[in-house]
């Protein structure tokens, strides 16, 4: 069955939109520790523009001595799609894509360095990753200078087709986190991402002007470079208000060699209440330009070399909501279980694009409406620490 998006591709959109929400203002934890034995059980969907993709999630964390921690994750997204780029092109479908990573932290001294391995498998996309960091704690444990590196090869296909592409990436990554008072807190993080292989999406197609078409334009697929390097700039604080409440900011720059540049911004409170609850609420911005090869409509077949009508390639914003809470209990341990806690995060967020056109409503080619679409991110988890 033809279809635009592979599940490869809605889910990576939809995994960096919760991976922004869940770290873009967070702040690595200073003084070298290893992570506390836990558990988490998590549900995770996303529902919007015609996309619906949900799933659970498993983590597992435990200490070996005083030197060892090891984790193992299990991540499943069940996607469901009639997006805007289906129901104009193709069929809507549904397919599921498991992830399963394991993880090794080693402590020495005020060193933490860490070992990791991600394979994620689909109909169409099978990706692997291995990750190594450290990170240093220095003067006084009021520095903590952090690095990583990531490596991964990943196999494109295409569903019904004798369809096989590599393409692999490569991360590098620095981060320094200060203590600059007793009440504030600053991190700078740098990182650099090259991809190299087949890039773009073998179901997407760009189209173009075209007479002899009844509609007036007629498809052909999209073609990427491939290569492509991208850099992002990335500054987090802070502030701890006197009455145990955090005010959280970041500021974030992205561009890369295809001629992207984005910014987001984001502010955020958390408020605890008692002793047990704790309450968030977050806005966040992103701005992006247009790739250079990007265009809603083509004026003919093959204009450029490089071709692309991916809205993800598009000039657009968004602009999240977020509001959370979360509920501690056994704060002394009893037994088996020392302390947990149940949260759920509901984020709200409007997409709206410059310059891709909603070819669902039947207009003149080229006046059809701007798309925009608003979605639903929801993050309920359990937290048990033994």
């Amino acid at each position: 069955m033809a279809r635009v998006l592979p599940a490869g591709a809605a889910v990576v959109v939809t995994r960096r939109i919760l991976i922004a929400l869940v770290s873009l203002a967070s702040i690595p934890a200073l003084a070298a520790v290893l992570p506390e034995d836990r558990a988490d059980v998590l549900y995770h969907s996303f529902s919007g523009g015609g996309a619906e993709i949900s799933g659970p999630s498993i983590l597992v964390r435990k200490k070996f001595g005083e030197s060892v921690s090891v984790s193992a994750n299990h991540y499943v997204d069940n996607v469901s799609s009639a997006s805007i780029d289906v129901i104009t092109t193709a069929s809507p479908y549904s397919e599921q894509r498991q992830e399963n990573s394991i993880s090794m932290d080693y402590l020495n001294d005020r060193t933490l360095m860490s070992l990791g391995y991600t394979r994620s498998v689909e109909s169409d996309y099978d990706a692997a990753t291995l990750s190594l960091g450290f990170s240093q704690d220095m003067f006084g444990d009021l520095t903590t200078l952090s690095a990583g590196y990531s490596q991964g090869d990943n196999q494109v296909g295409k569903n019904g087709a004798d369809f096989d592409k590599p393409a692999s990436l490569r991360s590098y990554r620095l981060s320094l986190t200060q203590i600059l008072s007793k009440d504030l807190i600053m991190a700078l993080a740098l990182e650099t991402i090259t991809d190299e292989g087949y890039l773009n999406n073998p179901y997407r197609s760009v189209r173009y002007l075209d007479s002899d078409s009844p509609r007036g334009y007629s498809y052909q697929s999209e073609v990427y470079p491939n290569t492509r390097t991208s850099n992002s700039f990335a500054l987090r604080g802070r502030y701890f208000l006197p009455y145990r409440a955090v005010l959280h900011g970041s500021y974030r720059y992205f561009t890369d060699t295809w001629g992207i540049v984005a910014d987001t911004w984001e502010v955020g409170y958390t408020h605890p209440y008692l002793d047990d609850w704790i309450f968030e609420l977050s806005y966040r911005f992103y701005d992006q330009g247009q790739a250079d090869f990007y265009s809603d409509l083509f004026e003919y077949a093959d204009a450029f070399t490089f071709l692309a009508r991916d809205k993800e390639m598009s000039s657009f914003t968004t602009q999240t909501i977020g509001v959370g809470t979360t509920w501690e209990f056994k704060r002394n341990g009893t037994g088996f279980i020392k302390r947990g806690s149940l949260n759920l995060n509901v984020d709200y967020i409007l997409f709206d694009y410059d310059n891709f056109r909603d070819l669902s409503v039947n207009a003149p080619v080229g006046q059809e409406p701007l798309y925009s679409f608003d979605a639903t991110v929801i993050r309920a988890f359990l937290s048990i620490w033994f």
